[in-house]
């Protein structure tokens, strides 16, 4: 479900399976269908679509379009969108725009120009997609900020509106420089603790923007990688300064992130991250941005030693 940098037209044509093209001729018919009964687009904002109408199947690509296509020319966003434990963009914007599951006939009837998804789309859904002529875009995952503006500039192209690009951009870049800790500044130890325990590695784009915004990955110092499990025990035995927990409270697989052995710790801070923000590039970066610099500060403030010379 998550998106990134790399902006392609689908895989080769390859094997077609027989099953496959009969279900792309019921899918052309019910394209035909929809198109002779005048169905239109949802379009919010605008009474008529802006050439090329576009469709996002990824929470990551929905929050990048709406920030670079004009009023009309996103039709509808994932389904992801509109859950809040999901959303990339925040539910109330997303829910100006129709959702999507990403059914193939769902997509024909809404009859897209452009249809935005991730490298897992599968096969079949590809192969029926451009056997009705729509164009499908790809998307791998962003592992950096300078990955991520790529793609934002990616996405604007494909829409057309390379301006938008290259303001959504600027943004980024703004609330970066705010968020720069002074260059005398010490580096805060941090841990991303995600949902089941595992951890954020150092080539991974939170990590960019812990670097950016006055934190050290304290996982990466443990020769710790993506993904990889820290337990408890290890993060009592030597806990950075700052833990930032990134999973459910409810969630079973989640209680070591809330255990009440982590109140022994009083030289660590611990402040919960929404998992939303680990992901993806593009208008998330800001908010990110905004938030770990924030939190940088609130340390600086009741730590003076973490505050450096400004």
């Amino acid at each position: 479900m998550r998106a990134g940098r790399r902006v392609e037209e689908g895989v080769p044509h390859g094997h077609r399976d027989p099953s496959t093209t009969r279900f792309a001729a019921g899918i052309t018919g019910l394209a035909l269908a929809a198109t002779l009964a005048g169905c239109q687009p949802f379009a919010p904002e605008a009474t008529a679509p802006v050439r090329p109408t576009i469709l996002s199947l990824n929470p990551c690509s929905d929050a990048i379009l709406a920030d670079v296509t004009r009023p009309g020319q996103l039709i509808a966003v994932s389904h992801y969108s509109h859950d809040p434990a999901a959303s990339s963009m925040g539910v109330a914007a997303a829910r100006r725009y129709r959702s999507v599951s990403g059914s193939v006939e769902e997509i024909v009837q809404l009859a897209p120009d452009i249809v935005v998804a991730d490298v897992f789309l599968a096969p079949t859904t590809l192969q029926a997609l451009r056997d009705v002529g729509i164009r499908v875009v790809t998307l791998g995952s962003v592992n950096s900020v300078a990955a991520s503006e790529a793609q934002v500039r990616d996405l604007a192209a494909v829409a057309k509106n390379r301006p938008a690009g290259e303001r959504l951009v600027a943004r980024i870049e703004q609330a970066l420089r705010q968020g720069a800790p002074a260059t005398s500044a010490p580096r805060v130890s941090a841990i991303v603790w995600e949902s089941g325990g595992i951890v954020a590695g150092d080539q991974t784009l939170i990590a960019d923007l812990l670097r950016r915004t006055g934190f050290r990955n304290a996982a990466a110092a443990r020769g710790l990688g993506q993904a990889d499990y820290l337990p408890l025990e290890a993060m009592l035995a030597e806990p950075p300064q700052v833990i930032l927990t990134a999973g459910s409270e409810f969630a079973q697989e989640d209680r070591l992130l809330s255990h009440p052995a982590l109140m022994a710790l009083q030289q660590t801070r611990r402040v919960r991250l929404d998992s939303a923000l680990l992901w993806c590039g593009g208008p998330t970066i800001v908010r990110a941005a905004g938030e770990l610099a924030g939190l940088r500060r609130s340390l600086s403030q009741s730590s003076p030693s973490l505050a450096g010379s400004t």
